[in-house]
């Protein structure tokens, strides 16, 4: 199949202080400069940027491209990635007004509707802000996110999108900008807006490429959120976790002062294992997963150490 190369779940610095009290304030560091380049390199004809909770930097990314000649080919479209009541994540493509995070999902999807804009459920089965079964009220479901390295959590999504013959699509999720582009969607449609919303309800997509996150970019990640929200970090374990407070302080400065050193790729493998264990029996052998939206420690640890 032919048609539109296109990135549909992006952020870029906009995403910055827009997750809310229980995360970081800082999200991406990816400059619109950065997001265009990667952009013309990967050879996308469009991409939706889908910053936290804001549209803003939508109108500065049209701006951009109108006074750079070498991305004039590039469309880029307004998306959202909003957090419900429940902490949980919803995408949205074409809205023109910003939707609040904090209400529930019922309302987000008949908000994101009224707007004549396409709701999807990203990462619908990762371990902490998915969807789940819910993802089959959404128009679209994110049945690979570049994120989930588990991969069990992007297996069962798409068992769960062949089972409801729901309409497929791919995610970079991209928070550096090595990753855009990572997963690639053709759209079967005119480069405009209108007509990509028509391709994507009537599912006119398919997934022509997807790729996981690597571990380097998971780190320089992490790096980029603990230099600039370590404060907040801390404060969050003192009020949560006081009595690991000293050894997240210890951690931080050791990342800080090295974080090109094997010891962080190995925790990182076996942080991934840890996961990977974990997602295994939350996603397909029925495990509570409400300790995870939680952000239980006790609760969860047990899960993973049986």
């Amino acid at each position: 199949m032919t048609g539109l190369k296109t990135e549909l779940h992006c952020h870029n610095e906009f995403s910055n202080f827009q997750l809310g009290p229980k995360e970081t304030p800082f999200d991406c560091g990816v400059t619109i400069k950065e997001q265009f380049e990667k952009a013309f390199e990967m050879g996308l004809d469009a991409f939706f940027i889908t910053n936290h909770n804001t549209l803003n930097g939508y109108n500065s990314l049209l701006e951009y491209r109108e006074n750079h000649k070498k991305f004039e080919k590039i469309n880029v479209y307004p998306g959202e990635e909003i957090t419900t009541d429940q902490g949980i994540h919803v995408l949205a493509f074409g809205l023109h007004d910003t939707i609040k995070a904090g209400s529930s999902i019922e309302d987000i999807l008949d908000n994101i509707k009224s707007q004549g804009a396409i709701s999807c459920a990203p990462h619908p089965f990762g371990l902490s802000n998915g969807l789940r079964e819910n993802a089959i009220l959404c128009d679209l479901i994110e049945v690979f996110n570049s994120n989930n390295v588990d991969r069990y959590s992007n297996l069962r999504a798409s068992h769960f999108a062949k089972a409801n013959n729901l309409i497929e699509v791919a995610g970079s999720d991209s928070h550096v900008v090595s990753s855009l582009g990572r997963c690639i969607n053709l759209i079967d449609s005119e480069n405009n807006l209108d007509d990509v919303l028509y391709a994507m309800r009537r599912g006119k997509i398919t997934i022509e490429s997807s790729g996981y996150t690597t571990s380097r970019e998971m780190i320089d990640h992490a790096l980029y959120k603990i230099e600039n929200s370590k404060e907040d970090i801390i404060i969050y374990f003192k009020e949560n976790h006081p009595h690991l407070t000293g050894v997240c302080k210890f951690l931080i400065d050791a990342f800080e002062s090295n974080p090109n050193s094997i010891v962080w790729t190995t925790a990182y493998k076996v942080a991934v294992r840890m996961i990977t264990k974990l997602s295994n029996k939350i996603n397909f052998k029925d495990q509570d997963h409400t300790v995870l939206y939680q952000r239980n420690l006790r609760a969860i640890l047990p899960m993973i150490l049986r």
